[in-house]
Order: C-alpha cells, then structure tokens, then sequence
C-alpha cells in the first residue's frame, strides 16, 4: 500500500525515515547537478511551455519514494504510527500495542531523538495496563503472532507469559482485575447473597468470593484456546515451574483441546475451514496436550467424571491419529487414575485397527484395568482418608474399587453380544478384579448369560471354564432361582448352584427359629427381617395416631394401652414369622424332591453303566461328574426338626 505524506512530521519523530529521507534527497540533488552541468554545455534556446515542462519536472523529482519490506504489523500499524508523528491522538490498546511497539523499534522512535515518543509510550502502556490483567496480557500474547520474531527479540511475548503465570498462581482474586461474567449485571447480581438484619433485607450484598474467583478462573482458561501451540506450550511450561494448581492447568488443557481438535467437543457449531489443522498438526498437539497433563488425580468434586469422558475421547482420537504408542500408554495410565468415574458409554472404545476382530477394543480396556490394579493399594489409602473425612461430617464416597467391579461387570454384558469375542479375552478380563470389588456376582452373572446366549456354539468345556468366572455363594437368591432354570448353563454349574441356593434357604431358616426363640431378627435372614421392620413401622404409625387420639389420658390408662399394643404387636410379628417359615419350609421341600429326582437319575446312569457295584456308590460318582460333595443332611427332609423345635417353643411359652 502507497501512503502520499509530509516527511518533515515523519523526520522529526523517526529516526530511520530522517535518514531514508536525507539519503535520497542527497542523491537526488547530486544527480541533479550532473544532469544541468551536461545541458549547460548544449547551447538551446527554450520557449515558455517548455519552461513550465522543466518545473513540473523539478516537482516530481522533488518528491521521496520510500520502500518499507517487512514493516510489522502491516499497514494498518503503518498508517497508526504515521499519525503519532502527526500529532493525531491514537488509541492504545492490548490488541495494536505489540505490533506499535515493533513498529516503534524498526522505525526508530526513541526518546533519544524526541520526547514522548512511541517507544516509551507503548512501553508504558505495556508495563501499566497489560502486565496486571491476564486477559489483556492473552489479548497481546495473541498478537504477538502476527509481529514475529520481532515480538521475540523485544521480548514482548516472554513478559506476557511471564505475567500470566505470575498472575493465575497468585491467591488473591483482586489481581485478576476484570469483572464477573465480563460486566454482565443479571450474572454478577445471580452470584450475591442478601445481607438482613432481624430478618429484613438491608439492600447490601455478600459477594459470592468463591464463586467468583471459579467464573473469573474458566473466563481467562477459555481465552487459551485461542493461542498457537508454540506459545501455548510455553504458557504451560511456565505456570508448571510455579507449581499452579493441577485442576487449573487440566481445565485449560481440555479448552484448548476441544477448541483445537475436531471431535472432542459435542458442540453443533463448525469450524471454518481455513482453521482446521492437518493430521500431523492435530497428532503434534494431541502428543503435547497428553505430556503436560498432571498426573495427580483430581479429587471428585472437581469435575472427575467430567475428566474421565474427556482423557476418553483424548484416546479416541489418539487411536484416529495413530499416536506413538508411548503417548496412547501414558494416557492409558491417566485414564486408570479416574476410572472409577468413568461410565459404561466412555468404556465402548470402537476398535480402528483391522487386526481386531472384535466391535469394540476390549484390549485396551483390559490395559487400563491393569494399570487401575497397580495403583490399588494408593486408592485403598484414599478410600480410607475419605473414610474419615465422612466420620468429620463430610460426605461420603463410595469404593473406587466396587465402582470400578460394577462399571467392568456392566462392560462384561455390553461385549458379551459379541460374536467375535473370544471366551479367553472374557474370562481374563472377568477374573482381573479381586474379590473385594463385587459384593454380588448377580453382575457377572448376567455377562455370562448374554455371553452362552451369544455363541450357542461353544463346546461343553469352555461354557464351563467361563461359568467358573463366577462365585456361586455371590448369587443372590434371585440370582440363583433364574440359574437353576437356565437350559444354557451346564448340568455341573446348574447342581452346584442349586447346592449353595439350599444352603442359604438352610442358614434363612435356621436364623428364623433361632430369632422366634431369642426374640431378634438374624442377619441371615434379611428378607424376613425386612418385612418384620415393615410391619413395624406400620404398627408403630398406628400406635402414634392412636396416642394422639387419646391427647390427655391418665398415667394408668396409656400404660394399660401401650401394653395391649406391645402384646398385639408380637402377636402379628410372630404371624408374620410363622408365614415365612411355611414358605421357606416348602420351598426346602421343593428342592428336595428335585435333589431325590437327580438323585434317582444318577442311580439308573449307574446302574445302565455297571458301575453301581462299589467303590463309593452314588455319591462317589455325583462328586466325579458335577464337582461339589453333598452331605447327607442336604438331601434329607428337615421337617421333623422344624416340628420338634416349634413344639418345644410352644411348650415353653404355655410353662411361661
């Protein structure tokens, strides 16, 4: 661009264009003088017009033509400082002050060769306004970009980094300097609390000060994502050498992630072309990105599920980008960190590669879990801190690892559909937790159904290999009724869980008459102790609108009600008892007769084989085929006792 000025304004306030302006006005007066010595040897006789020609000549000679190559910041800058030397009042502001002050520096402009000048002036401006507030030390680390390597040799860019690491680690929220919600009065009114006095509204406001500083905080991380990867780099190495806290530098890792990578944000608006990276621009970020990311854990109230979808969708992509395989296992060991945040959805990582057969990347799953596992023991101090922290009043946290035992049973029975899934790949990633993460089996159970119900085709002994992934005395009762039912279990699975489901209807029954004895509900029994509590809470409510009724009746006369709904309460609790031992007495009876059945069953196979003549008879042969021994107990009617001990209780109570 061509600007048409006066060069005395510019001499005066520049010290390279008074020099680019004298050197030329020397050479043309000395080519000027060479030119009227060589016409003053011709004689020529001029008319008026070509007078005129002469000076017209003379002005256009007069005139300065001066190139500027590589002038920073371009015109616009160009044409800002040209008005400085004019004396026209221009606007400083974070986003012009880098490019004027190198602008400043190629020109020359120092206080040396005029006062106020624009070197002093935009340094002033940088030291006063921009190096105090971290959003307009970012809106000039930002157009640093546009005057490089200028910016760097002046240093510019270092101060502003400088500034806002020195700014984001200091404690004191007043130095942040800008408004909530950049001056947004319904927002910043949203955030104060009343202030009364005997409970009227003295019109003051509290101001929310943590609340505050979080709004003030994610307002300048989202500002981040706005810079290049060199600088931000640079940005993030120094507020790491003056130790910010973990969570600040992971939320400003996330924003510039997913304002700079296409895929992890959910948003519907699209980037412009023109801003989006190529491949290896995106893997270069994506590796930088994961080798700053702390390795500390985030506490859960922190957002930690919020990480864990994220560090996720970080190793989708990482997967997409074929990333080393040094920055996918790091990652893989930060996704471990939160894993008992993740969800089931986050786990569903799809397989890229065409050496995987599977539908999802259960590999990679079982890596994660197996880096989870090694930091066991420092989750289980954790777990244990939380612990206290509950006792102290706080709330508490569930068991990473029992978080962690129902998000893999849950992953168990999503995979298991899965035709190409190998029973080997199942039943490794089913054993790897230890027993303390699953209070139930039901979970693994269910896996285990799909799994059989999936691939019909799998032979009798590895449907057995991945029954036995499975606790039997886990399963609920629930649990153990539809797996006695299941055609796709083996006969040797289906006779062991009905052989610990008749051990728990034994150990239910046994406390039920232990409890109608003492008089306490057993802990075996939780179904009956439940619906006893039930009961109760009802009679007690009965009881309680009953007193009200009575209001203001004499001593003798609650003491004689209370005492009749004592009595009627135990009347009904020991109905409600008698009911329970009827139906669990019957269904005793019930596998019973199925356990004679088999029984029977095995006796003929025996005898069709030749082999019921000795050697341990049917016992002998029952343990060979289906794995468990059965005493002799089990098998036999428990009837008699359950009549002997309620006549005996009867008895007692009629002595008493």
């Amino acid at each position: 661009m061509t600007f048409h000025l006066h060069k005395f304004p510019l001499m005066s306030k520049s010290r390279k264009l008074h020099l680019l302006i004298t050197e030329h006005e020397t050479s043309n007066l000395t080519r000027r003088r060479r030119s009227s010595a060589a016409e003053a040897e011709l004689q020529v006789v001029a008319t008026e017009e070509e007078d005129d020609d002469e000076n017209e000549e003379e002005m256009e000679q007069e005139l300065c033509h001066i190139l500027l190559p590589e002038f920073p910041g371009g015109s616009e800058t160009f044409e800002t400082a040209a008005k400085f030397c004019y004396g026209v009042k221009i606007e400083i502001s974070s986003s012009n002050v880098a490019p004027l002050r190198c602008a400043g520096e190629y020109l020359e402009m120092t206080e040396e060769y005029s006062e106020e000048n624009l070197i002093s002036k935009t340094e002033r401006f940088l030291t006063e306004s921009v190096f105090r507030n971290i959003k307009e030390c970012l809106k000039t680390l930002k157009s640093c970009e546009t005057v490089m390597p200028m910016a760097e040799n002046l240093q510019i860019s270092e101060r502003c980094i400088e500034a806002i690491a020195e700014r984001a680690s200091s404690n004191d929220p007043s130095l942040f300097g800008w408004p909530i919600n950049d001056g947004s009065g319904e927002a910043s009114a949203s955030n104060q609390k009343q202030i009364l006095w005997n409970g009227i509204d003295t019109g003051n406001r509290r101001k929310n000060t943590i609340t505050n500083r979080v709004m003030k905080t994610d307002s300048w991380i989202e500002e981040l994502g706005h810079l290049s990867l060199p600088l931000y780099q640079r940005l993030i190495s120094a507020m790491k050498a003056r130790d910010l806290s973990s969570d600040i530098i992971e939320r400003s890792l996330i924003c510039y992630a997913k304002k700079s990578i296409p895929g992890l944000s959910r948003s519907s608006r699209k980037q412009s072309s023109s801003s989006i990276a190529s491949e290896a621009e995106q893997r270069e970020l994506l590796e930088s990105i994961i080798t700053n990311l702390p390795l500390e854990k985030r506490s859960s109230s922190s957002g930690s599920s919020t990480m864990a979808r994220f560090l996720i969708g970080l190793l989708r992509t990482a997967n997409i980008l074929n990333a080393s395989e040094a920055c996918r296992a790091a990652l893989e060991k930060k996704i471990a960190s939160q894993l008992d945040q993740a969800t089931l959805d986050d786990l569903l990582i799809p397989s890229y590669s065409y050496l995987i057969e599977t539908l999802y990347d259960v590999d990679c799953v079982r890596r994660i879990l197996g880096y989870f596992l090694e930091s066991l023991d420092e989750i289980r101090s954790v777990t244990e801190i939380d612990g206290d922290e509950e006792e102290g009043g706080r709330s508490p946290r569930l068991n990473p690892v029992m978080l962690v035992g129902k998000l893999i049973d849950g992953y168990l029975s999503e995979i298991a559909s899965d035709a190409n899934l190998k029973p080997d790949k199942f039943c490794d990633l089913a054993v790897a937790l230890p027993d303390e993460a699953r209070l139930f089996d039901d979970g693994l159970y269910r896996a285990v159904d799909v799994y059989l119900k999936a691939h019909p085709w799998v032979s009798e002994e590895e449907r057995e290999r991945i029954c036995g992934v499975m606790d039997y005395q886990k399963l609920t009762l629930e649990a153990c009724t539809h797996a006695a039912q299941n055609e796709r279990l083996p006969l040797r699975v289906v006779v062991q869980v009905l052989f610990f489901e008749q051990l728990q209807l034994r150990h239910a029954i046994a406390g039920s008459l232990l409890a109608a004895d003492i008089g306490q509900p057993p802990e075996s029994a939780r179904h009956s102790h439940l619906q006893q509590q039930h009961h109760q809470q009802e009679e007690e409510e009965e009881r309680e609108e009953e007193e009200e009724k009575q209001g203001n009746a004499g001593g003798v006369g609650v003491v004689a009600g209370r005492d009749t709904d004592t009595w009627r309460v135990a009347i009904r609790e020991n109905q409600v008892l008698r009911l329970d031992m009827d139906s669990m007495r019957s269904r005793v009876q019930e596998l019973e007769r199925e356990c004679s059945s088999m029984k029977k069953t095995i006796e003929k196979m025996e005898k069709r084989g030749g082999a019921g003549g000795g050697g341990g008879g049917w016992r002998n042969s029952l343990t060979k085929k289906f794995g468990c021994k059965f005493k002799t107990q089990v098998c036999d009617s428990h009837e008699p006792t359950v009549v002997e001990s309620r006549k005996a209780r009867h008895q007692r109570q009629t002595s008493s």
